[in-house]
């Protein structure tokens, strides 16, 4: 074997280390560009300074929040979601990152137009939903053909839907609903469609017949006034649509925000729920009739849902409803009597309606309205109420026997400081009504019940645990309105318990009954003991602290199944076995799945932690949940390198 002479083996080292300089150069300048992007969307959409992203530390871009990268330090997912980013989402930013596979944004509030993104060519799941995006889809996410997640749902996008998202074969999840896109539906045909929505939207024509939209049904088009068809079960006219003269438009000013549409037709009959505030702004209250109990009030399944585990919700909202189906038909015709005989004798009461609403209907259609017993309370009677078959809104009349001596102007003040919370997650009040006799408070009405009936279900059936992706998903949406209320309104709740929360029609859980324990004298009951905190004994005063341990309580009842009551009186640090062994019965107690539970157990171990002091905040407890979701979504995508 000849032996390699010195100046040979110079030589070879020479190109090996240029080589790999040059090697190293181009991953370097590839991850560079990536870091230029990561800052000028900063730049743009960050005039509030929520993200932790800096130019002087460029070399640890991929531990920036919310960043996931491949070996070669090219960024492949990005998920930035409840950061209350107010700025733009501008061209040439993101749209850069071409290894990008999953993008996340969902939950701020982005404003403008949705940028081209052709460049994302290895883009799978798109995530834009709640946000405030205006103008149109641009048509160059049709040629993003591995994209399998589109979520663009909760804006203001207008225009048609392209005809080209036809042509993404790989799609299994498109959501466009809530918005105010127009024109005809494209036919929809990909066999991999698993989730379909266009719901509350202006699209008109009839629906068209495929083999794939004729697996979602009706639930799929809701509050679309002028589709028709089929899939639908609603026959297409021949006759020219009716135009609403302007008299009918300026009573029906405000319900515009609901069906995004100018030309209301009055024949609807819609459930306009509760979905994020500041989108659907409906304003009412009851001035409640006999209803026709025999009539079916059925829980509309949503056919809309992501994962198996909100299909487990939809179940387990079905069998709740049962439990409001028990009351017997007198009874009810009564309650709803006595109402309408009471507000209608009121004299000089007005109804207020708050940050600044418009009047959506006539006091005539107000004593109209039919209305239907949905519970009875330490704090008041609630009912839901359908106003000239148009708008479906949620009123409790409060005990005034039960209340504290306060002025009418005190009152008035208290409510619209109330009116002027907007949150997804905070059920929000439209509207209230104050007479010597009467006082009445309006909110969104929840189609889906309180999170107490999803998780207990109906006396006859045995509780089953939710699964554990349902319980974080529901545990995040309870502690974003929470701390909305904390940090962005300087309120304390109060009363935060699983029947004060409630469930949108995607199930999205949004805190209610919110600063009205204020209102009332200390009352003794049984059912909110078990949510107060050791120093609620001494102090009745609520404190966001006491908001805090609640929550725990919650999340302890979510991941169990079992009541507030049933807890033990200290929790210490066999939590985690405890629940454990409360799910072992349908909790999908898997291996894989018991560091989840431990770890949402022991969230719910710190915010129940005896010492105020010690506890986290509202906004600290969302970080440890993101955390566990950040895992979960990383495991679920799937990502490849």
């Amino acid at each position: 074997m000849k032996s390699i002479s010195i100046r040979t083996l110079i030589i070879l080292l020479v190109f090996y280390t240029s080589t790999l300089s040059a090697l190293n150069l181009n991953s370097t300048t590839k991850q560079q560009n990536d870091v230029v992007s990561l800052l000028a969307f900063k730049s743009k959409a960050d005039p509030g300074n929520k993200l932790a992203f800096s130019s002087n530390d460029t070399f640890t871009v991929c531990k920036w929040p919310g960043l996931q990268c491949r070996n070669d330090g090219k960024v492949i997912r990005l998920v930035l979601e409840s950061l209350t980013l107010a700025g733009v989402f501008a061209c040439n930013t993101l749209t850069r990152m071409d290894q990008l596979r999953i993008l996340s944004l969902r939950n701020n509030s982005l404003t403008g137009p949705i940028p081209d993104l052709a460049e994302l060519v290895n883009l799978k799941a798109l995530y834009l939903d709640h946000n405030h995006f205006t103008g149109e889809i641009p048509s160059s996410i049709s040629s993003l053909h591995r994209l399998r997640t589109l979520d663009v749902s909760y804006n203001k996008l207008s225009g048609a839907i392209p005809v080209e998202l036809t042509n993404l074969d790989r799609l299994s999840y498109l959501r466009l609903d809530s918005n105010r896109f127009n024109g005809s539906i494209p036919p929809f045909n990909q066999s991999s469609l698993e989730v379909f929505n266009l719901s509350v939207n202006s699209l008109t024509g009839s629906v068209p017949v495929t083999h794939t939209l004729a697996r979602f049904g009706p639930n799929s088009f809701s509050i679309n006034p002028r589709l028709c068809g089929e899939i639908i079960r609603t026959k297409c006219s021949t006759k020219k649509p009716v135009i609403i003269n302007n008299s009918t438009k300026q009573q029906s000013a405000s319900a515009e925000e609901y069906t995004h549409s100018k030309q209301i037709n009055h024949k609807i009959i819609g459930l306009i729920t509760g979905i994020s505030a500041g989108l659907f702004v409906v304003v009412t209250f009851v001035l409640c009739v006999i209803i026709s109990f025999k009539s079916s009030n059925k829980k509309m399944r949503k056919e809309d849902v992501t994962t198996r585990e909100m299909m487990e919700l939809a179940e387990a909202a079905d069998a709740a409803a049962e439990v409001m189906r028990i009351n017997e038909a007198n009874e009810l015709e009564k309650k709803v009597k006595m109402l309408h005989r009471g507000v209608a004798a009121s004299k000089g009461g007005n109804l207020v309606f708050c940050d600044g609403e418009s009047l959506v209907y006539t006091v005539a259609e107000l004593m109209r309205a039919s209305a239907e017993l949905l519970g009875v309370g330490t704090m008041g009677t609630t009912y839901k109420a359908l106003v000239d078959n148009r708008v479906v809104v949620c009123v409790k009349r409060l005990d005034i026997s039960r209340m504290m001596g306060m002025t009418n102007d005190a009152f008035d003040r208290h409510m619209t400081v109330l009116g002027g919370v907007h949150h997804q997650n905070v059920v929000v009040l439209r509207a209230f009504f104050n007479t010597e006799d009467d006082m009445l408070l309006i909110f969104d009405y929840q189609p889906n019940g309180s999170l107490f009936s999803l998780i207990h279900g109906s006396k006859s059936m045995m509780a089953k645990p939710l699964h554990w992706t349902s319980c974080l998903k529901i545990a995040e949406d309870v502690a974003q309105g929470l701390s909305h209320l904390h940090e962005t309104c300087n309120l304390v709740h109060g009363n935060l318990k699983s029947s004060n929360v409630l469930l949108g029609s995607d199930f999205e859980a949004r805190v209610s009954d919110y600063c009205l324990s204020a209102l009332f004298h200390h009352l003794p009951d049984a059912n909110t003991t078990a949510y107060k905190p050791p120093e609620s004994e001494q102090h009745h005063e609520p404190t966001m602290s006491s908001d805090v341990y609640a929550f725990g309580v919650v999340l302890l009842e979510l991941l169990t199944g079992k009541c507030a009551s049933e807890h033990p009186d200290s929790i210490t640090g066999d939590v985690v076995e405890w629940v454990k062994s409360s799910r072992e019965n349908g909790g999908g107690g898997i291996v894989v799945e018991e560091k989840r539970l431990e770890m949402m157990a022991e969230v719910a171990v710190a915010c129940r932690v005896r010492s105020p002091e010690q506890r986290p905040t509202m906004w600290q407890v969302i970080k440890m949940l993101q955390e566990i979701k950040e895992v979960a979504v990383t495991e679920d995508c799937g990502l490849e390198a």
